[in-house]
């Protein structure tokens, strides 16, 4: 009986070697999907894509829910993060984007956009590798005021600024999913400030951030040009 639970225990492990050297080859092939989480606003939406409770810019021609009937993009592949997903060989893990939403809470009409703000929604990324979040651009076209950079103990109060909501969403993600890539998208065209702030704050977490440039946009949102220039910028900086 002992030589046969040595023999048996012998050979799980040895299953076990062989299964764990399987998977690390496979991941050293290449093998195994990237499970990459879409973090955004309006730019990275698309109906049907995105949680029910979020409201997209983009979706399919003559949808209700179509907010952007002079732009040319109306089908899901011309995204630009479907284009990035498909061009790396990953698959969807989630899609949090809400059109609209700020990483502070001051919204348009001096409202109070908690409810969609990154900081809030930064619980439900589910399981990444990698993290796109393209984030910043309303909290630049509503006139939220950047304030002073602050890297812990915030406040409800500190949310209503800029540099430190962006601070803390950054700290979150990291602390929240510690082994995913995560990569800042930073807008062409914001204020000089709001830039400012989200690539001092990605250098303080040593945090990649992907400056974007020359995209072509239909009311303010990128066409399927500008679409597919998000798209090569961001695969340049993910190889």
């Amino acid at each position: 009986m002992k030589k046969l639970t040595i023999f048996v225990f012998a050979s799980l492990v040895g299953i076990s070697c062989s299964t764990a050297q399987n998977n690390g080859a496979a991941k050293a092939d290449g093998n195994s999907q990237p499970r990459v989480t879409i973090f955004g606003d309006s730019y990275s939406t698309f109906e049907g894509y995105i949680p029910s409770t979020h409201e997209p810019w983009y979706a399919p021609e003559g949808s209700q829910f179509c907010k952007a009937p002079n732009n040319d993009v109306t089908r899901v592949e011309q995204t630009w993060w479907w284009q990035v997903i498909d061009r790396i060989g990953g698959k969807l893990e989630v899609n949090n984007s809400w059109s609209g939403s700020t990483v502070g809470y001051y919204g348009y009409q001096n409202e109070n956009y908690d409810y969609r703000s990154f900081n809030t929604r930064v619980a439900y990324l589910g399981e990444p590798d990698i993290i796109l979040c393209c984030c910043g651009t309303n909290d630049s076209w509503t006139g939220e005021k950047c304030g002073e950079y602050k890297y812990a103990n915030w406040t409800e109060n500190d949310m209503w600024y800029f540099r430190p909501a962006m601070a803390r969403l950054v700290s979150t993600i990291r602390t929240n999913y510690p082994t995913a890539e995560l990569y800042i998208i930073v807008n062409s065209e914001l204020k000089p400030e709001h830039t400012e702030t989200m690539h001092t704050v990605a250098r303080h977490y040593g945090v990649t951030s992907i400056q974007l440039h020359d995209i072509d946009k239909q009311q303010g949102h990128p066409s399927q040009k500008g679409m597919k220039a998000i798209a090569d910028q961001v695969v340049s900086a993910l190889k």
